[in-house]
């Protein structure tokens, strides 16, 4: 008899813990589909704001305008050593002709009308690097005086920019 009684209590013991977890599986998997979608509004989110770094626009030659600025740029570098130090090149731009910017701007720009003004948005960029900076990459400052000039103008006609002859002291 004592035997039949321990098997009905483990029996009635198993049949709770089934029904237990039963309940606790219903009540995880609810709260385990509200926390997978959650995770991915988040990753969704996320993706959204990681911006793909933006491809160079594919322009012919043909398509191109090439503006030289008249003489070469002397600027005065920032010192990190007390020294005044100086760097000197030649600038060039080309010109995307099938936007609407080149239409209404390109023009003047090929006639130096605002030949004094890029010069200043280039002084303005590149004189508050210092000599090691320049020296150690000028691409990184080539690409800011892009994005600047083409501020300048509220437009993208303006292509690339070409730095040649550098010389820094």
């Amino acid at each position: 008899m004592k035997k039949n009684l321990l098997t009905v209590l483990i029996l009635a013991l198993v049949l709770v813990n089934v029904i237990l977890s039963a309940v606790m599986m219903f009540s995880v998997m609810g709260t385990n589909r509200k926390t997978a979608a959650l995770v991915n509004q988040v990753a969704t989110i996320l993706n959204l704001e990681l911006e793909p770094e933006a491809e160079e626009e594919k322009v012919s030659m043909s398509d191109l305008a090439f503006w030289n600025l008249s003489d070469k740029m002397t600027i005065p570098l920032v010192s990190d050593d007390g020294k005044n130090h100086y760097i000197v090149f030649e600038v060039a731009f080309s010109m995307n002709t099938t936007t609407k910017g080149y239409k209404k701007y390109g023009a003047d720009v090929e006639a130096g009308t605002y030949e004094s003004i890029i010069k200043d948005v280039i002084n303005n960029t590149v004189s508050k690097y210092t000599l090691a900076e320049c020296n150690a990459d000028f691409d990184a400052i080539k690409a800011e005086i892009l994005r600047n000039v083409q501020d300048l103008f509220d437009q993208d006609f303006i292509h690339s920019v070409a730095i040649s002859g550098i010389q820094t002291q």
